[in-house]
């Protein structure tokens, strides 16, 4: 009798272990499209390839890829962030905490892209190589659409533009496009503060300016912040809900150039050009269609609340990339996506780096072959804004341009055909010998 109580019993918790198999679920395979997409991104972003890698930690310092990162042991989930701001436009992080808060959320990939300006990269890139992160860089230039028809009004535009990890062609010409942006800024910021104090919100200039941070072109989240200090709003949401949104009754435009004449200038500084936050426009497939032919290259479609399929579809529609990220500035609170956490499908950025690594490979080639063109010490130190020397330990700038030589070619050997590569690395050589003479003079 004991026998056959229990045999019950046995095959009961049998059946539950059955079924809490089967809750499990077996693990999915990758379709071929994601192997091969997986294998591609894979070898950009930890160069795993068993004749430079080894699992073994020890040889991982030896190894550095084209941003002179670290390489990783093979199969790490890959987490992207195409969207970030620091201390150096409206973030509340500094390019350093930013690193080390991509780090903590496993982040291996991180374009800075801050407000018309470059200058949080350095400090980004240097910080990054602890971590083995690589970082693109970035930026989201402020423009404004003119729409030439009568019933569709003149609205602002962002642009991200994506660089290679020389940076862009014509730094000095793009640097000289965004301070004009950053100029203006400033006397956009003044217009505001000067309308909220005109409804009786007064808000002290010097206010903004202290939140903005010594030489930081102030924008409306520090106006926002200066409010909420002062007690006008609740919340920054409601800074802009109620005052700062545009149109808003303190709302103010800048000196931000043609949204066209910007993707046009993304385009020949050999950057990638991608429409930013397109549900935030009021016509967004009609700007997306004009951009498109001014040669706009993708539109953010991915948030961390998901895939937007309007946006997807409007990309498809007009042959554009998809691309997206949590637009991270760290200013915390729960209606803050964290960084990392738009979780991009390894098949998108695979199509984005199809794209782009042409362009930055061409844009490399240019840049070095404007540097052996005229190899002097200013023309090193504008490429040195992107690119840090990692085992040069002088400051000896012969020792940093035959590094930074090296790690272009690195690179290039991966992305060109062998004549042409051939080719570079002769043009290469006859320079290098006539730099060692005049270094050794």
């Amino acid at each position: 009798m004991m026998a056959d109580k229990g045999s019950p019993k046995r095959s009961v918790a049998n059946n539950s272990k059955k079924k809490k198999k089967k809750r499990g679920g077996a693990k999915r395979k990758m379709t071929l499209e994601q192997t091969v997409a997986y294998k591609a991104v894979s070898e950009w972003v930890l160069l795993d390839q068993s004749n430079s890698c080894s699992n073994s930690k020890s040889l991982v310092d030896s190894t550095l890829d084209d941003f002179g990162v670290q390489c990783y042991q093979p199969k790490e989930k890959l987490v992207f962030e195409f969207h970030s701001h620091t201390t150096c436009s409206d973030g509340y992080l500094s390019p350093t905490k930013l690193v080390e808060r991509a780090h903590q959320n496993g982040v291996k990939v991180l374009a800075l892209t801050d407000h018309d300006t470059l200058s949080g990269i350095p400090e980004a890139m240097d910080e990054a190589r602890k971590y083995g992160i690589k970082i693109i860089p970035g930026v989201e230039i402020s423009t404004i659409f003119h729409s030439r028809v009568e019933f569709f009004p003149e609205e602002p535009v962002h642009i991200l533009a994506y660089y290679s990890s020389c940076g862009p062609t014509k730094s000095e010409e793009l640097e000289k496009f965004l301070k004009r942006i950053r100029d203006g800024r400033f006397i956009r910021a003044k217009n505001i503060v000067s309308k909220l104090n005109k409804l009786k919100l007064p808000v002290k200039w010097e206010n903004v300016t202290k939140i903005a941070g010594k030489g930081v072109a102030p924008g409306r989240l520090h106006v926002a912040r200066a409010m909420l200090e002062a007690g006008h709003v609740e919340n920054l949401k409601q800074a802009f809900a109620r005052y700062l949104y545009d149109g808003g009754p303190a709302y103010s435009t800048g000196s931000e150039p043609v949204a066209e004449e910007t993707v046009q200038m993304i385009r020949e500084t050999g950057g990638v050009a991608v429409l930013a936050h397109p549900w935030a426009l009021k016509n967004p497939a009609f700007i997306i269609r004009r951009l498109k032919e001014a040669g706009l290259h993708g539109i953010e479609a991915y948030r961390s609340d998901g895939k937007l399929s309007v946006y997807c579809d409007l990309a498809e529609a007009h042959d554009l990339l998809k691309l997206g990220g949590s637009d991270y500035h760290g200013r915390g609170g729960q209606h803050e996506s964290d960084l990392g956490s738009s979780t991009l499908p390894v098949f998108v950025v695979h199509e984005f780096l199809k794209v782009a690594r042409p362009i930055w490979c061409n844009a490399i080639r240019d840049i070095l072959k404007n540097y052996l063109k005229d190899p002097s010490e200013s023309n090193l130190q504008n490429i040195m804004k992107f690119w840090r020397p990692k085992t040069s330990k002088s400051n000896d700038p012969h020792c940093s341009a035959n590094e930074w030589i090296d790690q272009c070619l690195l690179w290039l050997s991966k992305e060109l055909n062998n004549e042409n590569l051939e080719t570079t690395q002769l043009e290469v050589s006859r320079v290098l010998s006539e730099l060692n003479l005049s270094y050794g003079r």
